[in-house]
């Protein structure tokens, strides 16, 4: 396993129970391995996860770091579809991330290096984040609502042009937060 190797456990029934499917790195497509996309339980043995509900690592992106999952709930999920998934590939101490209010990082910009509940609280002025730059060691999850609620978007090292680069279903984002919880 590669330091960025984990181990994630799905269920198709809740409180894990029924058929499972193992994972220890990326996996594009479950049903590639003989499981269908119903998950209602999930067990992250080590590691920090990036799951989505569809295969090939597209669609709604929930964040599982270490801990179970007893249903679908748990995970913020409406449903119990999962598709694919994949473990976080930065962890570390060193966080930073830039943020813009523009496409291809114009406008306003807010630096973070701690989790921040809610960015107009921060003095942020708008919903919307149009662009970032993530630095350091370190990934993030945010969230479209205030006190990490809502659709969730994952991002780790990297520059971000627009919403659409991290798969964003709008650019509405107004809290935000370090992934930590690794092994």
């Amino acid at each position: 396993m590669s330091q960025y190797s984990g181990k994630i456990v799905f269920y198709e029934g809740k409180c894990f129970t029924g058929r499972k499917l193992e994972v220890y790195g990326d996996c594009d497509n479950f049903q590639d391995r003989g499981f269908m996309n119903r998950v209602n339980s999930i067990r992250v043995e080590s590691g920090a996860w990036i799951c989505f509900d569809h295969p090939d690592f597209r669609g709604q992106q929930y964040i599982l770091e270490r801990g179970e999952y007893p249903d679908f709930h748990r995970w913020n999920s409406h449903n119990d579809h999962m598709g694919s998934c994949r473990p976080v590939r930065m962890h570390g101490e060193h966080y930073r991330i830039e943020l813009f209010e523009g496409c291809n990082f114009t406008g306003q910009c807010m630096e973070l290096c701690e989790d921040c509940p809610f960015l107009q609280g921060r003095g942020w002025n708008k919903s919307c984040i149009n662009a970032i730059k993530v630095y350091g060691d370190g990934a993030w999850v945010m969230y479209e609502e205030p006190n990490y609620r809502g659709r969730m978007y994952i991002v780790e090292r990297g520059d971000y042009r627009s919403h659409n680069e991290w798969q964003g279903h709008s650019a509405n984002v107004q809290s935000i937060r370090r992934v930590v919880n690794y092994f």
